[in-house]
Order: C-alpha cells, then structure tokens, then sequence
C-alpha cells in the first residue's frame, strides 16, 4: 500500500499553505489501565495499548508476559480485574462488537468429520456478510481441499484453515494468536502472504508470535511485553533504538575480558558481540593490542533487542 503523501498548495491570496494534515485513524481497541489477575498470578499490571485501524501490530513477549490473556481481553473472552478494555469504543461483551473481529486462538478444536466447506459455511453463517468461500481458500493455499474431512488434513493445512476462519465474516480487526506455531517454512510464508493481503486492503491485525522473523517480516508496529506491562512500542527500527545495543562481528583468535558487553557469540571463525557501546569497545581492543580483523559493526536484529529489553526487565524485578 503506497504511503500517503501530503502537496503544498499556493493561494495567490495567501501565499503558500501548510500541508493537510493526515486524517486521523480511529482506535478499533484500547485498553488503559488493565490489571488482570488469575488468583496470585498477576498477568496483566496497569497496561495501557491503543490499537489503531489499518495497522499490523506484533505483539512479543516472553512466556507468560501476558499477550495471551490481552487478546483474550481485547475480543470478550476475559474481563480486566481493574481498567477498562474497549472494543470499536464499546465493551467488547456486546456481541454486536464482536461480529467485526476475526481471531485465531493459540489452539483449536475442529470436528474432524466435517468437511473444510462444511466448516467454512458455518462460521460464515454466524455474520451477517462474509467473503467468497473459494477465495478465502485460494488466499490460505487450501484450493480443492472443501470436500476434504478435517481429520484427513495435515497439521499445517488444519492450522491455516484455523486463520483462515479468523477472516471468513470480513473482519475490521484479526487477532491471530501464535498463528503459525508448527508450521513449516513454506507453509509459513503462504500463511504471511494471505495476512498481507487483508492488510494491504485496509485490515487491521494484531499477532502474537514466538518467530522473531514472522513479526520482523510483516509487523509495522511492534509491541513488546514483559510481565504484564509494556516495554517497549514503535516500529522495528525504534525498538531496535530502545534497546541501545549494537552488533560487533570480528575475527579474532582470543579476546581478552571486555566490559560493556552484554552477549557473546561464536560462529566458526568470527565472533559476534553484543554491546551498549560500540565505539569504546573497538577502541578497547585497539588499547589492548587484540589482534583481529574483518570488523563489522551493526544494528542490532529484533530478535536481538527483544532478548535485550526483557532481559533488562528480569533484572529489574
């Protein structure tokens, strides 16, 4: 989808004028101020997130960061212990609200002796419109599948068949939990392409996901939560900033103690180390009188700042 863009208009009048703003895009769901408790587990501690129409935000997060339970908060499943959770500016428990959602939990339960049609008509039977059955299919790589029983499908066309059904009712905003978890490379990249295509046409998502890669590769906002709390928020390119750590690659056949850094690597003959501070780590090892060579220096990868910024929160609890 290209970037909206703004053009400066000239009044003879007036001289020129300022750019049109951008129009401003509506919160499909907020949460401010959301405790959630499941008896002494605290899961979710005063989190405030907005999320706005037409984004594709990943949401990241250790074990038990509590993704899970926002997304469960977000689409009526779970009530906050405190705060208050909004859905297209109502409460997500109106049924009404509910219809403009599509979600994919983490784990689902199809009957088996139906038929992938058979399915996808029911659930589309629950909205009040919904999209073409052999184009939903098409778009999630299951064509030629409708008269397959669900207990004969593979593990990973039961998965896509799962989404799938999170876009059958034209869905404003999807939340797809862990969507490709056991999925292989291929499938996984079908399931990516289908997930762009609602997006490029104005849908808003939000995912959770354990792949590093699958959130780098399609999110444009990235969310990243760390025992019940927000950590960090921005796109890839931000959170990287947040996390203040770059990537120092050399080779070397022995290095000495260096401070500052945060995570050593090896992999063959280069070494990768991570650090707050690049610049003082080079000149350190040119102080010492390291040997080394092929030195590369460079932002860090989200999967690497993700590692960062929880690991920092660990050690602040």
């Amino acid at each position: 989808m290209a970037e909206p863009t703004t053009q400066q208009t000239t009044s003879p009048a007036t001289g020129p004028r300022e750019p049109a703003a951008e129009p401003a895009t509506e919160i499909l769901a907020r949460a401010v101020g959301v405790t959630r408790r499941y008896g002494e587990v605290l899961a979710l501690d005063d989190l405030s997130l907005d999320i706005h129409s037409g984004e594709l935000v990943g949401l990241l997060g250790p074990n038990g960061a509590g993704k899970s339970t926002l997304i469960n908060l977000f689409v009526g499943l779970r009530r906050p212990s405190s705060g208050r959770v909004e859905l297209f500016g109502g409460s997500p428990a109106d049924p009404g609200r509910r219809l403009g959602i599509g979600v994919t939990p983490q784990e689902t339960g199809l009957p088996a002796t139906l038929r992938v049609g058979e399915v996808v008509d029911f659930v589309a039977a629950h909205y009040p419109q919904s999209v073409d059955r052999g184009a939903l299919l098409e778009r999630f790589t299951l064509s030629g599948l409708d008269r397959r029983q669900v207990g004969g499908l593979s593990g990973g066309q039961k998965r896509r068949l799962a989404v799938a059904l999170a876009f059958i009712g034209d869905p404003r905003l999807v939340f797809l939990d862990e969507p490709t978890t056991g999925l292989d490379v291929e499938a996984r990249r079908a399931l990516w392409d289908g997930i762009r295509h609602f997006h490029a046409d104005g849908g808003t998502v939000v995912l959770t996901s354990h792949y590093l890669e699958e959130v780098e590769a399609l999110a444009k906002r990235v969310v990243v939560i760390g025992q019940g709390r927000v950590l960090a928020d921005g796109t890839t390119a931000e959170v990287r900033g947040i996390a203040g750590v770059r990537r120092v690659t050399l080779t070397a056949d022995d290095l000495p103690d260096l401070p500052g850094v945060l995570r050593t690597e090896r992999e063959g003959t280069r070494t990768h180390l991570l650090t707050t501070d690049a610049d003082a780590l080079v000149r350190t090892l040119v102080r010492a009188d390291v040997p080394f060579s092929d030195l590369e220096i460079r932002a860090t990868s989200l999967e690497e700042a993700f590692l960062t910024i929880t690991a920092r929160e660990s050690q602040a609890a």
